[in-house]
């Protein structure tokens, strides 16, 4: 027998705003019972929030030190270059995100009336029925740290103990995420889009929405030319031609909604770009994991849209940090759907200031373009290696028609 093709995580997510929305519409003429309803999301939204604030740290730690230790295990010219070029391209996807989001959005995201309804909900019907507190083990910041020196410290070290331990946590914390976090989000931003749909800001937010994911679409499109113009002038090729040869790693992400499930085209793709064998089995699968261009302009943008939603200031100052340390904080991200915006999840509350609500527009906003994000971030993958061979000097092949 067939097994049932499970349903993805897209469209649970667009399940979960439908009916969030309608119950939310539902309820608004119900008085008290409607009130006991949107309580009762609130109170699911409640404790699932303290379960994510203790689940972060966890995962910096399960994830972001054994990246670190693996990046340093394999330490070389090439994987040093390749690194310093995967960053770099993620700050200055990030850094275009900013410079756009800060000019279009205030046209685009009202805030004003959001915040009034949304005030209004709080002080109404979004109290919980009852919480249960769960506090983390430790702070965003100090699990940061600790991942860092933990990091550094098996990747200098020869003994492979402490690395072991460490990949098994990793693989603990991905089952967790993968098993009990993911599956429960739809719940979540039903929870989340009922309360805003009773407040009466549904309309404005969903309008919004759309226009941001525009806004981040064009950007995607944008940082994809400028990665191939710079590969393309140093491999003295067309950038066109090579984005030509990468759209079937295009396509097959925006179907896996993943990076490492894409692999394999990815390299494929490459080679046929004209780079050596060994770079292209080196490059893509590295920066399938340290490389994600396309996730760092949603992130960016996502959290910018949300902040301003809220009314809340937003400077360089304030995002340039937030970005830089965002290049780094991808090498943690999950590689299941959703992955990146939950690796991002502790950095956008320990220096964006956002809460339980802020982190559930986010997640609702990234994944619901998760697929086009993962796709940039392959295709991307191309280009650097395309880089990559040019610099040492394996670029001899012409691109194949």
């Amino acid at each position: 027998m067939e097994k049932k093709k499970k349903l993805g995580l897209l469209p649970k997510l667009v399940i979960a705003i439908a009916l969030g929305i309608v119950v939310g519409f539902v309820a608004q003429p119900m008085g008290s019972a409607g009130e006991i309803i949107i309580r009762i999301g609130a109170t699911y939204n409640s404790i699932f929030g303290n379960f994510l604030s203790f689940v972060i740290p966890l995962i910096i730690i399960g994830f972001v030190a054994p990246g670190i230790a693996d990046l340093g295990a394999g330490a070389g010219k090439t994987l040093a270059q390749t690194t310093g070029i995967a960053y770099l391209s993620t700050i200055i996807a990030g850094t275009l995100a900013y410079v756009v989001d800060t000019l279009l959005f205030p046209m685009l995201v009202h805030a004003d009336m959001f915040m009034e309804d949304a005030e209004n909900a709080e002080e109404t019907v979004v109290s919980s029925l009852f919480t249960i507190d769960m506090p983390p083990v430790m702070g965003v910041m100090t699990a940061l740290l600790m991942a860092f020196i933990l990091g550094l410290g098996m990747a200098v070290i020869k003994n492979n103990s402490l690395h072991n331990v460490m990949n098994d946590f990793a693989e603990i914390v991905n089952k967790l995420v993968a098993s009990i976090v993911i599956p429960l989000l739809p719940f979540h931003v039903y929870g989340i889009f009922a309360k805003l749909a009773y407040a009466g800001t549904i309309v404005e937010l969903m309008t919004s929405f759309i226009k941001v994911f525009a806004v981040i679409i064009v950007l995607h499109v944008v940082i994809l030319l400028f990665q191939y113009t710079i590969a393309g002038s140093a491999a003295k090729k067309s950038p066109f031609a090579l984005i030509k040869n990468m759209i079937p790693a295009y396509t097959t992400a925006i179907g896996t909604q993943s990076s490492a499930a894409t692999i394999p085209v990815t390299v494929q793709c490459t080679k046929k770009n004209g780079v050596s064998d060994s770079i292209a089995e080196f490059v893509c699968p590295l920066c399938a994991t340290i490389h994600l261009s396309g996730s760092t302009i949603t992130l960016t943008s996502c959290s910018i849209a949300v902040m301003m939603m809220m009314g809340q200031p937003i400077t360089f100052g304030k995002m340039f940090p937030f970005i830089l340390m965002l290049g780094v904080t991808m090498v943690a991200a999950p590689g299941v759907p959703g992955g990146a915006v939950m690796a991002a999840l502790g950095i956008l509350q320990s220096m964006l200031g956002f809460d339980e609500t802020m982190c559930g527009l986010m997640i609702a906003l990234y994944i619901a373009q998760d697929s086009f994000g993962t796709a940039c971030n392959v295709t991307g993958d191309g280009a650097i290696a395309v880089l990559m061979d040019a610099i040492t000097g394996k670029n001899k092949d012409k691109v194949k028609a």
